[in-house]
């Protein structure tokens, strides 16, 4: 079976939290401080400033917080492009059936004026 990663909205995001869906921020800390994160969200860096990554430890903390691969969780990250990629592996290599990412981002999120914590 091909599962997709999902795009959902800033404005269609209340119901995800009402059912406490795990929301995954994936950006570096000094964008954390810069911008502010989403409220109960995860701070789960993937690709640190020079692009590089260690799946094997960031798979490990993922599945402390997205315990089987038919929970539904949301992927954040600046743009919505580091999401993408790393949704599609999460949906398409690895089989998780309810992956979701923030269309736009923590800019289109702070464009509409939604709220952040820091």
């Amino acid at each position: 079976m091909n599962n997709t990663l999902k795009n959902v909205l800033p404005q269609e995001i209340e119901p995800f939290i009402n059912e406490n869906t795990p929301i995954i921020d994936i950006r570096r800390e000094d964008e954390f401080e810069t911008t502010g994160i989403i409220k109960g969200a995860h701070k789960l860096t993937f690709f640190n400033e020079y692009g590089q990554h260690d799946l094997e430890k960031w798979l490990k903390e993922f599945k402390e917080i997205v315990k089987n691969k038919k929970e539904k969780f949301i992927l954040v990250c600046a743009h919505a492009n580091r999401t993408k990629t790393v949704g599609d592996f999460l949906a398409n290599k690895l089989s998780y059936e309810n992956a979701y990412h923030l269309e736009g981002g923590m800019a289109l999120w702070l464009a509409q004026n939604k709220e952040v914590v820091f």
